[in-house]
């Protein structure tokens, strides 16, 4: 049995991923730091699965927190889920954004050498296009002139792994391209619950569909798009996290560095969410038009052919899916309180 450290495990995609990777027979151990998730999950995680990971309540930048786990444990691989991933506060605050994301990066990269592990799966993110070329992006459009520190921590990132692959021959890196992971698994037991202001869409919509805040805001109703709103591939939390475990077998049976998109390869509008979202759960969320936010681009959607190629992977979910599970989750959340 293979075991893996999920670095920031606790988080919305990591804990759906700990979730594919225990059904698939992986050894699950997760260090967070609980910065935008919360230690019940865990409990959530054995509920589902039967299984309970061992977590730590750990900073991945630590090197103390981190040198503890390792020494514990011998893992065969790493999937590096930490990381601050608001773009908008990465524009308030980008020296922080700069700071976290590498530095988890090399702490990790450090540790994995001493201690003999040579396999990761980075999150890396669509953000890294930028609006250089026209979607869908493959992995060869250009990237790296990124509208926003956020995508340029992890276009940074990026390089660094390639380097260290290039120059360590037992070295296996794949990187993942996320496009926008939505939705929650179909148990309603885990799902996105951010800290503070909503960074993302569909969580954004949750909110005002349970009545905590008045009006979904839409940022830009002038964009090229054939209803002016931003247009992204949305990919549900599920078929994402099964990603990581093609990705990670792919990465036991290959060294060097991949980059891999995971997306649907089709863009929706900000008011197609909307509309979707309230025909599939017949709730109304009232919107209103604002400024569009700096660092946001217009059309982002991902050629997801690569994944399929490489790893066998293709998504398999709807939005209208998306839409179902999250509300799913919204409302089993506020049942129990």
């Amino acid at each position: 049995m293979s075991m893996v450290l999920l670095v920031g495990g606790a988080g919305f995609i990591g804990s759906h991923t700990a979730v594919e990777l225990i059904g698939q027979g992986y050894e699950v151990v997760v260090a967070d730091n609980l910065s935008n998730s919360d230690a019940s999950v865990i409990d959530r995680i054995a509920e589902i699965t039967g299984v309970r990971p061992e977590f730590y309540c750990a900073d991945a930048a630590d090197r103390g927190d981190m040198e503890e786990i390792f020494g514990a444990h011998a893992f065969d691989a790493v999937i590096h889920f930490g990381g601050k991933k608001s773009v908008n506060e990465s524009v308030s605050d980008p020296i922080s954004y700069y700071r976290n994301n590498i530095d988890t990066t090399l702490t990790l990269l450090e540790l994995m050498k001493e201690y003999g592990c040579s396999r990761m799966i980075f999150s890396s993110s669509a953000a890294v296009y930028g609006d250089a070329s026209d979607a869908p992006y493959s992995e060869t459009a250009p990237a790296g002139e990124c509208a926003n520190p956020y995508g340029r921590t992890k276009y940074m990132i990026e390089q660094i792994l390639t380097d260290a692959a290039a120059a360590d021959p037992e070295l296996s890196v794949v990187m993942l391209r996320y496009f926008n992971p939505a939705g929650a698994h179909e148990s309603g037991l885990i799902g996105e619950r951010p800290a503070g202001e909503p960074n993302n869409l569909m969580s954004y919509v949750l909110q005002v569909a349970s009545g905590e805040r008045e009006a979904q805001p839409v940022f830009g109703d002038d964009y090229p798009t054939p209803d002016g709103t931003g247009v992204r591939d949305y990919i549900h939390i599920t078929d994402l996290a099964k990603g990581h475990v093609t990705a990670l077998r792919y990465a036991m049976e290959h060294t060097g560095a991949e980059i891999v998109n995971l997306g649907t390869g089709t863009g929706y509008s900000v008011l197609d969410v909307i509309k979707t979202f309230e025909r599939v759960n017949g709730v109304k969320i009232p919107y209103v038009i604002a400024e569009r936010r700096p660092g946001d681009v217009a059309v982002s959607y991902s050629d997801p052919s690569k994944a399929q190629r490489l790893f066998g992977w293709r998504a398999e979910k709807t939005l209208d899916d998306m839409c179902r599970d999250a509300w799913s989750w919204q409302q089993k959340q506020k049942k129990d309180g």
